[in-house]
Formats: C-alpha cells, sequence, structure tokens
C-alpha cells in the first residue's frame, strides 16, 4: 500500500509540473457558493495545491471574503512538496509508474500528504463553529428565523444593520469569544440548551 502511495505521488509531481507551466498567479475571493474544488479547477490548479499554499487545515471549511491563493506560486509550492514526498519512488520500476499515470490526475494529487501541521485546537475551534454555523442556518449568510438573521442567526441589533459575511463572522467571532470564551464551549452550551 506504501509502494502505490508512492508511485501515486510520483505520478501526481509530473501532473503538478505540466500544470505549473500553465497556470497564472492569482488570488481569489472566496464567494458564496464557492468551493476548493471549483476554485482549482477554475484556475487550472490542484486542491492539494491551495490547500498548502494557504495553509488549510480542512478543504471543505472556507469562508466568503477569504482571499486564497490560486495560482503558479500555489502549484510551485505543492510541486516541492510532492517532490520531497517522491524522492524514494525514483526506485520504482517503470511499469508500475506508467500504470499509475493512466489515471486522471485529480485523482492522483489527492494521494499527496500535506506538509502542513495540523494543530487539535485550531481544527475542534473549526469544526464547532462550522458545526454552529450548519445547525443554526444551513451555513445561508441569509437565513432568517424572525429577528435572527444570517449564518450564525444572530439578532440584527448585534450585526448593527450590516449584514455582510464579514461581518457576521466578525460579530459572531466576538459574541462566542464574550459569551462563551470558545466555539467549542459554544457548541457544548447548544447541545445541552439547544441555542447559544
Amino acid at each position: 500500500m506504501e509502494m502505490k502511495k508512492v508511485i501515486t505521488g510520483a505520478a501526481a509531481l509530473s501532473g503538478l509540473v505540466a500544470l505549473g507551466q500553465t497556470a497564472n498567479a492569482d488570488e481569489v475571493v472566496v464567494q458564496a457558493g464557492d468551493t476548493v474544488s471549483e476554485l482549482a479547477l477554475k484556475h487550472n490548479t490542484t486542491i492539494d495545491a491551495i490547500q498548502q499554499a494557504n495553509k488549510l487545515q480542512d478543504v471543505n471549511l472556507i469562508f466568503v471574503g477569504q482571499r486564497l491563493e490560486v495560482g503558479s506560486n500555489v502549484l510551485a509550492e505543492a510541486s516541492q512538496a510532492a517532490q520531497q514526498q517522491a524522492q524514494p519512488a525514483q526506485a520504482a520500476p517503470q511499469a508500475q509508474t506508467q500504470v499509475q499515470e493512466a489515471q486522471p490526475a485529480q485523482q492522483q494529487t489527492q494521494q499527496v500528504q500535506t506538509t502542513t501541521p495540523q494543530t487539535p485546537a485550531n481544527d475542534a475551534e473549526a469544526s464547532a463553529k462550522a458545526w454552529i454555523a450548519n445547525v443554526e442556518s444551513g451555513g445561508s449568510y441569509t437565513a432568517q428565523n424572525g429577528r435572527y438573521y444570517g449564518k450564525y442567526q444572530l439578532t440584527n441589533s448585534y450585526l448593527g444593520g450590516d449584514y455582510s459575511p464579514e461581518n457576521q463572522e466578525r460579530v459572531a467571532d466576538n459574541y462566542v469569544a464574550n459569551r462563551y470564551g470558545s466555539w467549542q464551549a459554544a457548541k457544548s452550551f447548544w447541545l445541552a440548551n439547544g441555542w447559544y
């Protein structure tokens, strides 16, 4: 199994090098409905390259208004990381490498491991925040429920008339920090009481 991952990494490296020659250095601002996979496809790069360049802990958790690098610099960084992981693969037989290269490039690049250190506290905080957003509004910045509005279902008075995604994120972070101290504590309170 390890040999298969190494060979896949080597094949992904060759795909990344080829893609790196055609991509442009770009930075995008995440819009509602954007996903990392769609941005990777749109900007001729890979999910892993965007994840590594932007130090994303979870590619399924990006926020409206967030700035992401998606261009050739992204591919160069991912290529270097893949190259370091693929070093042992150079001794692999050519026949096995050719079989692995026949798979689509996106499928191959998903096997490349990231080198970004994961911090459990940040992962847990982001996970708790995403969980609350999902149960409160399904993740929608325009969800309404009586006097509650937005992704985190805060009262209109908290939002001060500014319903932008950036303000909702800022106000929600301040609200949770002041009331609970952390998103994990807010989630625990929600689980116990059905609201936060």
